[in-house]
């Protein structure tokens, strides 16, 4: 493929040409540059939170774009870049003073060829961006003016580009026009009538625009020349050609520079092109899209939710394995006196640990692409830190386990009451059989009231020691699970909601920083 071919396939994607340091003017940066320049930080960011965790090949990549696309946001995207193209003696830099209003380019025998590359720009702030294209700072030019008014605020943004002649017998004319072709938004070509159908336009440029239609235009200059009733003829014969060139759609215009004919609707057109978004926002936006989507492919849809986070099933084994249900119920049976003693906690033993581990982390871990498996890997605590965690925890657990003595002198009060009872109903009934049933009977009062007192006394009692005895049993037991809760929080839950909080915040960014 040719250089003029690359340039021409080139159109639509970003040029490889910057040129110049320099700071641009705050006119350079309006909405769009604001826009993707938020979009670019997004990316920036969204590469830096996911650090490792993210394909060193993509995140080369993204980097890549994001530098790029800053120098090229550096220079502002809001200007519409409108370039015109023509042969020798088309009349391309009469209608580029046509347009502009200004007798600025060189045209007739002041220079028979355009050797340079001429700009006019409407507004303030381009020099960056002329810079960049190349445009010799005695070649450029502001329209506006405080006497202008309103008469070109639809143009403002734009830079229009009068090219070196494309059929210049010095190569460097046409290697400016290579090179500034893919940065236009749009190709005005110029064309005249005696040399439209010139094969040096058609084989060497138009026919490599196909699917370009949209950014070009064809104004056929110079119709002072030709009688009226012919004009129509020529137009329709132009876009025949651009029709076996292969481009559909492309519109013609007969104007004169001489004349002012078609100038009006041709500013119309530029009007209408400002108003759009800029190729270079396009390209930008279209590069962040792309780095994006990359992001993107290295992030899941959503993250592990509370359900999978949570670690009450870990709990559970541990517990189990330390044998703190069976500790607690001991607890609960020293303090009903049903026990003696209590055990302690068993360790707990390596191969239990790394099953309840490893059973969590996949439940968490197979919601995100591997290397973020690999971080949640990294970042929870191994196995042998978790067993060592769970016996310190398990240390620290106080196990009460003592009868109350409050209870054991209730019980002996009401054996007491009993053995009172016994004895003075014992002394009521000799007394109604020493006195044949002829006796006050003060002893039977005092027996039914003591063994009821006794009865009274014993049945509370082994209430509340049963009460006590299954208090102190849950409390342990929750004292237990809250130390071993806090373990495999602290050792698995929170690092791991950590690095998915990093992986929510990649993903949102990548969603911001991708174009709606």
């Amino acid at each position: 493929m040719t250089g003029t071919e690359t340039a021409m396939t080139g159109l639509g994607r970003k040029g490889d040409h910057v040129r110049g340091d320099d700071q641009p003017g705050d006119d350079l940066h309006g909405e769009q540059t604001r826009a993707l320049a938020e979009r670019v930080a997004c990316l920036d960011e969204a590469r830096e939170v996911g650090g490792d965790r993210l394909d060193p090949a993509v995140a080369q990549r993204v980097e890549v774009v994001v530098d790029r696309v800053r120098e090229r946001l550096a220079l502002g995207v809001d200007h519409t870049i409108v370039a015109l193209l023509g042969g020798t003696g088309s009349g391309k830099s009469s209608l580029f003073n046509a347009v502009c209003g200004l007798d600025f380019a060189d045209v007739g025998v002041k220079r028979p060829t355009t050797s340079q590359v001429t700009a006019c720009v409407w507004g303030s702030g381009g020099e960056a961006l002329l810079d960049w294209l190349g445009v010799a700072a005695d070649r450029r030019i502001e329209r506006e003016s405080l006497l202008d008014g309103d008469t070109e605020a639809p143009l403002r943004g734009l830079v229009l580009l009068d090219l070196p002649d494309h059929d210049s017998i010095e190569p460097a004319h046409r290697e400016v026009v290579d090179r500034l072709l893919p940065m236009a938004d749009l190709l005005v070509w110029v064309v005249d009538p005696q040399k439209y159908a010139d094969d040096a336009l058609h084989s060497g440029y138009l026919r490599h625009l196909v699917g370009h239609e949209g950014a070009m235009a064809v104004v056929l200059n110079q119709v002072d020349t030709v009688p009226p009733e012919m004009r129509h003829e020529l137009v329709a014969d132009v876009s025949r050609l651009l029709v076996e060139d292969g481009l559909t759609g492309v519109p013609v215009r007969a104007a004169s520079a001489r004349t002012g004919e078609g100038v009006p609707e041709l500013r119309d057109r530029l009007a209408a092109v400002v108003s759009r978004r800029s190729v270079a926002a396009e390209r930008a936006g279209a590069e962040v899209n792309d780095a994006a989507v990359l992001l993107a492919g290295q992030v899941a849809d959503r993250e592990p939710g509370p359900a999978q986070l949570d670690v009450t099933e870990v709990v559970d084994v541990l517990a189990e394995a330390a044998g703190l249900p069976a500790i607690a119920d001991a607890v609960g049976a020293v303090v009903r006196g049903g026990a003696s003693r209590v055990p302690t906690f068993g360790a707990v033993q390596a191969d239990t640990v790394e099953l309840a581990r490893s059973a969590w982390w996949e439940r968490v871990a197979r919601m995100v692409p591997g290397r973020w498996q690999d971080a949640l890997r990294d970042a929870v605590a191994t196995t042998e830190r978790l067993r060592g965690d769970v016996d310190e925890a398990l240390a620290s657990v106080t196990v009460v386990a003592r009868r109350p003595l409050l209870a054991t002198w209730a019980l002996a009060l009401s054996a007491l009451l009993g053995v009172v009872a016994l004895l003075t109903g014992s002394i009521a009934v000799g007394v109604d059989l020493v006195s044949l049933g002829s006796g006050d009977g003060w002893a039977w009062p005092v027996a039914i009231t003591t063994a009821v007192l006794g009865a009274l006394l014993a049945v509370g009692t082994v209430a509340t020691r049963r009460l006590l005895a299954r208090r102190r049993s849950e409390r342990v037991l929750e004292d237990g699970r809250a130390a071993l809760e806090g373990v495999a929080a602290a050792g698995l839950r929170d690092p791991a909601a950590q690095v998915l909080g990093e992986h929510r915040q990649v993903r949102e960014l990548v969603r911001r920083a991708t174009a709606a």
